[in-house]
């Protein structure tokens, strides 16, 4: 489980937002390319020793076969493993892969809700809550993707955010989680969707998140044709959720360099307005 997110907004001094920034590889790579993959990324985190000192939490999201290597290779280097989906219990259920095997392999987080998973495999906010109550008991930290299909008002697109998060937490959500704000519009495009428009949704959307569940833990992060150079405009979010652009693991290191200076001048920013007098 990620522990450590978004404090609730108390009025008093803020401290800087713990920052995430993951990467799925869906379904592109094959074994061995996902190894080297993994081991890419191992050696960019290693170099980069300051990114918990920072805030910054790095997580990776491959392929189930692919799991038990990622959790061996990646251990000792602060990023988290996730998985691709989960089923929404065990026992006969041919082809799925229960929350509780994933928590003994060592999983953390796992991944719900994807627009792909939506439109290609059929999952409704029915099936995707019920995956998320196996994930909460297990102990594993839901990814929860959310988006509108179609280009519309930040406004109303935060409205439909937040139905897709309705419908999925229980009224009595605890266990922090991380909700993934990803415009299906956006999903595959030449480039991710305006800041404004990102930031707008995402300011919305965590209000009507935290008005819903006060004290709740969680962290927004933006998907969506995302890669690097785009962080610092997202002034809203607490992270980026990367797709193709970091399958070179060398754009990873660029946005994790990114998230980490974003995290340097916040807390700069924090100590020399907000420090006693």
């Amino acid at each position: 489980m990620i522990q450590d997110t978004v404090t609730p907004n108390t009025g008093t001094a803020p401290r800087p937002r713990t920052q995430y920034i993951g990467v799925s590889t869906k379904a592109y790579f094959g074994y061995e390319r996902t190894l080297d993959w993994l081991n890419d990324v191992r050696e960019i985190v290693l170099a980069r020793p300051g990114l918990a000192a920072a805030g910054v939490v790095p997580f990776v999201v491959p392929s189930d076969p692919t799991l038990p290597e990622a959790i061996r290779i990646l251990a000792g280097t602060g990023v988290v493993v996730g998985a691709q989906d989960v089923a929404w219990g065990d026992g006969p259920l041919t082809g799925e892969v229960p929350a509780t095997m994933l928590t003994e392999l060592g999983v953390g987080i796992v991944e719900l809700g994807h627009a792909e998973r939506r439109a290609l495999f059929g999952e409704d906010d029915a099936a995707i809550a019920r995956k998320h109550r196996a994930a909460a008991a297990a102990g594993l930290t839901s990814l929860l993707c959310v988006g509108e299909r179609d280009r519309i008002d930040p406004d109303t697109a935060a409205g439909v955010c937040f139905a897709q998060v309705a419908a999925v937490l229980p009224d009595d959500q605890a266990a922090p989680l991380l909700l993934a704000y990803e415009p299906v519009w956006a999903i595959g495009a030449p480039q991710a969707a305006d800041p404004g428009h990102v930031n707008a949704v995402v300011d919305a959307l965590r209000r009507r998140v935290e008005s819903a569940w006060p004290g709740l833990q969680f962290g927004i992060v933006y998907g969506g044709s995302a890669g690097p150079g785009l962080l610092a405009d997202l002034d809203a979010v607490d992270g980026l959720f990367l797709g193709r652009f970091a399958h070179d693991a060398r754009n990873l290191g660029t946005v994790l360099d990114e998230a980490s200076a974003r995290s340097r001048f916040s807390q700069q920013f924090s100590q020399r307005n907000f420090a006693p007098q």
